[in-house]
């Protein structure tokens, strides 16, 4: 078979294209973004492939097209799993008829996430299979063997990789399509109605909690399980799951092999192998990111069997239960564990190269001619002296709570910033309260905020800001943009129409990069009762790559006195000799620094 070097996110998409999947949906974000690309980039006929507006609503169309006997898969990262949650607690009930996949990558660290969540326990709160992987080649695997179990349980099934699988490559033997039903898929309404009612919920609920105790004996032997060294002679044993499986491997080379390893790949937790694996054991150490599923699982089992069993993890503070683990943590653990805390140095290993400096800390910034800084600054400019609260969103913009700028005072979640004005607002009338929400995600969660602020007589000012782009995850389309996934033409939905439609409301367009204007539109904005909506509209600079001319600094009339870096900040603006400099190598040439000098200095 032919093998390919793959990152985890394409594994996991080839995965589910040998899979027989038909229908992928779901939204950009960050570490799970590439699975849904992978797929689009594939350009295969019989697979319809989309950005879905929200992860509720790509979860929805999968549900659909699952009900009609098409496999789906659905990608989304962990917080995308909070705005998908409702339809998929009520789905687990109403069942599906073609396998369910939902790809939730969780972030420990968290690398490029507002939370870390851990899917695991979502699984077992919300009574769903869990596939943890612990390597891009597994999870190819398992993507499979996902949507075979769904199938088999009719209902969605969970895969959960977490960073370093969906970011990480590794060279993969690439298998052939799994075949398929030949009758094409058919929704009969008369026979697969799925209506939740509290009568189905009743009868559903038992035969979810029986499936799920016969799956947590079956799945003793499936390959994502594994036990090794069964000797009964052992007394120390090794429980790990995911990656940590991976970097337990790693520590424990050159290490004495007096242990029993365990690997936890599914929820429902195995525990005919867990029983098997604390045979005999004295003490375990369990090794495992963000929550002690794993730990809490082999607690009660040694519980309910009376094992004397002395379990080491979170629980007892001997792992830590935030952020990633490391080879080099583990190795640490690992080794203590297995020497009784001799901390003895594993043998035959190469030496690891000593980096004697670490580098500087570069805090994340707002590119060089973003239009984001020129809006914010606008803003700032207008808003100087008066009693305001600035309200963030979930993207680049997040970026404006850092200095200078500093203008973000709250952020939620997705579409959140708009909401929570209104809130401010209420509790403080005096309070100039001001939203801000990108074109992404004024698609995704932005409308509804908007729509409860006009009906309830709310009185905010809400600042668009359209780059054109969803630049945070990528530069994936979405409605606004005119294309759709896969590349294709799509109706360009304007935002400016959607604000039109609603009513309501006031409603203005400017340019992010003139500063002077968007400041003026905001100071006659401000003050004004209702909703106010000023749309600064500007391309990224990852959109837009029209070459302009640089930004200029005339020394004889810059005095020098820094305005110009201690307010506006643009990373293309540097101090030289004592006053400001451009440094072309940056320097895009949006303009939006043009009106930011007190005397006038910068231009073209």
């Amino acid at each position: 078979m032919p093998k390919r070097l793959l990152m985890g996110n394409e594994a996991i998409a080839l995965g589910a294209l040998r899979a027989g999947v038909r229908v992928v949906t779901g939204y950009p974000g960050t570490p799970s973004t590439e699975i849904l690309e992978t797929v689009a980039k594939a350009h295969q006929p019989s697979v319809h492939v989309e950005w879905s507006v929200n992860e509720k609503t790509a979860l929805e169309v999968a549900a659909g097209a699952a009900w009609a006997g098409a496999r789906a898969l659905v990608t989304m990262k962990q917080v995308g799993l909070n705005v998908a949650s409702d339809p998929l607690m009520s789905l687990n009930y109403v069942g599906v008829k073609a396998g369910m996949v939902i790809a939730v990558a969780d972030d420990p660290g968290p690398i490029s996430s507002q939370t870390e969540q851990d899917t695991r326990r979502f699984g077992e709160f919300a009574k769903l299979v869990v596939f943890d992987p612990s390597s891009p080649e597994e999870a190819y695997l398992m993507v499979a063997d996902a949507f075979a179990v769904s199938e088999q349980i009719s209902r969605p099934v969970i895969l959960r990789p977490t960073t370093r699988v969906c970011h990480s490559y590794a060279t993969i033997e690439v298998l052939p399509d799994i075949p398929q039903a030949s009758s094409p898929p058919i929704f009969d309404r008369d026979k697969e109605r799925r209506v939740i009612f509290p009568a189905l919920t009743k009868a559903q609920k038992p035969i979810i909690e029986t499936t799920l105790h016969e799956l947590a004996t079956t799945l003793a032997d499936y390959h994502g399980n594994v036990l090794r060294g069964g000797e009964h002679s052992q007394k120390k044993g090794i429980a790990c799951g995911g990656v940590s499986f991976a970097y337990a491997q790693e520590a424990l080379k050159g290490l004495p092999e007096n242990y029993k390893l365990l690997k936890v790949g599914t929820v429902p937790f195995p525990k005919k192998l867990a029983r098997k694996f604390l045979a005999g054991l004295d003490k375990v150490l369990v090794l495992e990111e963000l929550d002690p599923v794993i730990e809490d699982a082999l607690v009660a089992i040694c519980g309910q069997d009376k094992l004397p069993v002395r379990m080491l993890g979170k629980r007892t503070d001997t792992t830590p239960n935030v952020g990633e683990n490391t080879v080099d943590h583990m190795r640490k653990l690992i080794s203590e564990f297995l020497t009784d805390g001799k901390a003895a140095q594993a043998k035959n290993l190469p030496l690891q190269p000593q980096v004697p400096h670490s580098p500087p800390p570069r805090p994340p910034v707002l590119c060089a001619g973003c239009p984001h800084r020129g809006a914010f600054f606008a803003v700032k400019q207008a808003c100087k002296d008066k009693h305001a609260a600035f309200c963030g969103d979930i993207g680049c913009y997040t970026l404006g709570n850092a200095p200078p700028l500093d203008m973000v005072d709250t952020c939620l979640c997705m579409g959140a910033g708009i909401s929570a004005a209104q809130g401010l607002k209420t509790a403080d009338p005096a309070l100039d309260a001001i939203a801000f929400v990108g074109d992404s995600t004024f698609f995704h969660t932005g409308i509804p905020g908007i729509i409860n602020a006009v009906y309830n007589h709310h009185n905010i000012l809400v600042c668009v800001l359209d780059n054109r782009n969803t630049a945070m995850t990528g530069s994936q389309p979405h409605p606004g943009l005119g294309k759709n996934a896969v590349g294709e033409a799509a109706p360009e939905l304007s935002i400016p129409a959607i604000l039109t439609g609603i009513g309501g409301l006031e409603l203005v367009r400017v340019n992010a990069f003139d500063v002077a204007a968007g400041t003026a539109a905001v100071h006659n904005l401000l003050g004004k009762p209702g909703v106010r909506v000023i749309i600064f509209e500007g391309a990224c600079i990852a959109v837009d790559k029209t070459p302009k001319a640089a930004a200029n600094i005339n020394i004889n009339v810059c005095t020098g006195c820094g305005a110009c870096i201690r307010r506006f900040g643009c990373p293309a603006i540097i101090w030289q000799n004592d006053k400001a400099a451009i440094d072309l190598t940056l320097c895009t040439g949006c303009s939006a620094c043009f009106s930011v000098c007190p005397t006038g200095a910068i231009g073209p």
